[in-house]
């Protein structure tokens, strides 16, 4: 049985992809004037760029794929699934604000703000109550290791932007912390088809979340039919039993 919705699997799997060969691509046809390493991804999609129809798609399709993975990852509190899904809604943002092709965008900068923070926050607001009776990304420790993880990597971003010199390193910084944004939602949902067998609903279910005690065989479409389970009982069954 599948906690989540096959939909969910493409578009949590698609996320880093299309954002790795969106810039990949747009920084090829940009040319070797664009350093990968000293300058930002948002300059491959301003205005007047050479790829930017490229890095406006990869945004858009990124975008997409968030939301369409916050929708199916029924296994996440609400409030871990809202902030993934405004984290969606933030680079679909970043295409109607493009960056400059020189200088500083107040108004980018601050949609860009919004969506590294949400995207920062969802990984720990999505840990349910269940304990160790949820699949391993939706719990505590991985949660805030991810968490800490990016927000570790926006200091780095941070550090390398103000800092002065040849080996300054923006571009990497922000390329690391995009593109680990854009894994976590995929190893939470690779933990969750990798869930224990006891949802086949023959298992015991102590410890487990209420947000999987009823979850239907077709991947979580539908609830299953009757009042959800005692904590010590044993899980219904699809045919009510």
């Amino acid at each position: 049985m599948r906690i989540v919705p096959w939909w969910a699997v493409l578009s949590a799997t698609a996320a880093p992809i299309v954002l790795v060969a969106g810039w990949t691509v747009a920084q090829v046809i940009q040319g070797p004037g664009y350093d990968a390493a000293t300058e930002s991804i948002s300059l491959l999609g301003s205005y007047g760029a050479p790829g930017y129809w490229v890095l406006t798609a990869s945004l858009l399709a990124l975008g997409v794929c968030y939301l369409v993975t916050a929708a199916g990852l029924r296994a996440a509190t609400r409030y871990g699934r809202a902030a993934l899904g405004g984290g969606g809604v933030t680079p679909i943002a970043l295409t109607l604000v493009p960056a400059p092709s020189s200088g500083g965008s107040f108004v980018h900068g601050t949609v860009a703000t919004i969506g590294f923070v949400l995207l920062a926050l969802w990984p720990v607001l999505a840990v349910g109550r269940g304990g160790n009776g949820m699949p391993w990304g939706l719990r505590p420790i991985p949660a805030s290791v991810a968490s800490g993880l990016m927000w570790f990597g926006a200091g780095w971003f941070w550090v390398e932007l103000h800092r002065n010199g040849p080996h300054r390193l923006p571009g990497v910084a922000e390329r690391v912390v995009t593109f680990g944004q854009a894994l976590w939602p995929m190893l939470v949902v690779v933990s969750c088809l990798a869930f224990p067998r006891m949802l086949r609903g023959v298992g015991p279910v102590r410890g487990l979340d209420p947000a999987l005690r009823r979850v239907a065989p077709d991947g979580g479409t539908k609830l299953m039919p009757g009042p959800e389970p005692k904590e010590t009982g044993r899980l219904r069954r699809w045919d009510g039993s």
